[in-house]
């Protein structure tokens, strides 16, 4: 993070100066909210959750070393030598803030969005633009307003590109995050049934994701799967250019020829509207050729080579957790896709695993959140889906994962195990585990499944 002064912290957040004697010249050189991990010379935002309020650890930030804070109301006493800003909230105070911060740096910000494969686009994109811009992207899940907050004040004057990952699962909540990223770009990869709990509809959350455009920069372009039915409704209904990318029918963006492996990726030809050339893409499945064609969009927007285009898809590596895939002895491939799971990616992992190469192939499977009255039935679909894809086992752990399981006996998958917890599972997993085995892991976030991710790692051998 470049410095900024007390002064300037000030007049961005429109704040009221507390205690005496503070320097305005002062310089803030971090931006932090967990005052556990507080460095010297930050600024401490005390966030207000429905458990919590971070104003009760204001002087154990200040006492570990930040220079102020912010705070929403005045205080008994102040510290000697600290600072403190009141404003009415300290969260939006946090994003004006942010935002700010952004505006000092000219720089392309590309946003992403989308129910299924936004962290992965996102870091296709970033692999691609990396090959000639240093690039700042969002790590891990800060891709809510306050993780895009966080992302943005890791921006020093070294970064020539920034691309964002935004989530969200109400209503409003994408508006909130493009208002402080004001996007160049915005990328939006599929709208599926994830949050349809909170939102109703697939309607609702095309338009809760559309709200990424609200802030966007004038004349930036959108990029969008042309393949997604929803997506497709807005053709001719956005004020910016559309470059669309997909593989059914002519598109901006596209892609034939694709050959997986079956092990470790896949080779195809992308077609765009200034060239065609084949790329490698390290990882499986076909919904790969999605994050692979709108990475290629972007890179051409911002005056990539073919070359470069194709050596950021073949350096690209997937965030912990997605689909990574892990070589064991006697041939046994674990793909570890446990970080998050809605149907749309559930059946995209299931179509993974049944184009693996030959051999046994078991899906440990869990319960997906957020899905309302759907569940039952959503969760259904994918046991029919394994019944289709040739699966030879499946664990399916959890309240919900008992309708995964229903279905999958239906759908005459030969081996069928159902489970209340992992630790039920794990002697059934060791049981059906054998010499040329691949397993597929997935599950919502909440069902912490790279525990058994582990437990397949200490029952196999290293290669």
């Amino acid at each position: 993070m470049e410095p900024m002064t007390v002064r300037e912290i000030l007049e961005a957040v429109g704040g009221a100066l507390l205690g005496e004697g503070v320097d305005l010249d002062a310089q803030v050189t971090r931006v932090e909210t967990d005052s556990r991990t507080i460095h010297q010379g930050g600024l401490f935002v005390p966030l207000i959750g429905e458990q919590f309020d971070g104003h009760a650890y204001i002087n154990a930030a200040l006492e570990g070393g930040a220079a102020g804070c912010f705070t929403q109301r005045e205080r008994e006493s102040y510290l000697p030598g600290k600072f403190y800003i009141k404003v009415r909230d300290t969260r939006k105070a946090l994003r004006e803030l942010a935002r700010h911060y952004k505006r000092k740096f000219d720089l392309p910000v590309v946003a992403v969005t989308g129910s299924v494969g936004k962290t992965t686009t996102k870091d296709m994109v970033a692999a691609v633009l990396g090959e000639k811009y240093k690039v700042l992207k969002t790590e891990g899940n800060l891709n809510t307003d306050i993780g895009t907050c966080s992302t943005l004040f890791r921006l020093d004057r070294t970064y020539q590109a920034a691309v964002l990952e935004m989530g969200m699962n109400h209503a409003g909540e994408i508006d909130v995050i493009s208002s402080i990223a004001e996007p160049d770009v915005c990328l939006i990869t599929n709208i599926g049934d994830s949050h349809i709990e909170f939102l109703g509809s697939r309607e609702n959350i095309l338009k809760a994701k559309c709200e990424i455009f609200r802030h966007q920069r004038p004349g930036g372009p959108a990029i969008l799967n042309g393949d997604d039915e929803l997506l497709r409704t807005l053709a001719g209904q956005l004020d910016r250019p559309v470059l669309w990318c997909g593989v059914t029918r002519p598109m901006d963006y596209s892609a034939d020829h694709l050959v997986s492996d079956g092990k470790v990726g896949m080779n195809c030809e992308v077609k765009t509207p200034h060239s065609n050339f084949k790329v490698s893409i390290p990882a499986l499945g076909s919904h790969m050729v999605y994050p692979t064609l709108m990475a290629a969009a972007v890179g051409e927007l911002y005056g990539l080579t073919t070359e470069e285009i194709q050596r950021g898809v073949a350096h690209f590596a997937p965030t912990k957790m997605r689909m990574n895939i892990l070589q064991r002895r006697d041939d046994i491939t674990i793909l570890n896709d446990t970080y998050n799971a809605n149907p749309q990616s559930m059946r995209a992992a299931v179509e993974v695993l049944s184009k693996t190469h030959d051999g046994y192939k078991v899906a440990v499977l869990g319960d997906m959140f957020e899905l309302g009255p759907l569940a039952g039935a959503l969760h259904a679909s994918i046991g029919e889906y394994l019944g289709k894809t040739g699966i030879d086992c499946l664990v399916a752990v959890g309240e919900l994962a008992k309708y995964i399981a229903d279905a999958a006996r239906d759908a005459m998958v030969p081996e069928v195990y159902h489970c209340a917890t992992k630790e039920e599972a794990q002697p059934i997993l060791a049981r059906v585990l054998r010499p040329h085995t691949t397993v597929l892991v997935k599950a919502s976030r909440l069902m912490a499944f790279e525990d058994l991710v582990e437990y397949l790692k200490s029952i196999t051998k290293d290669i």
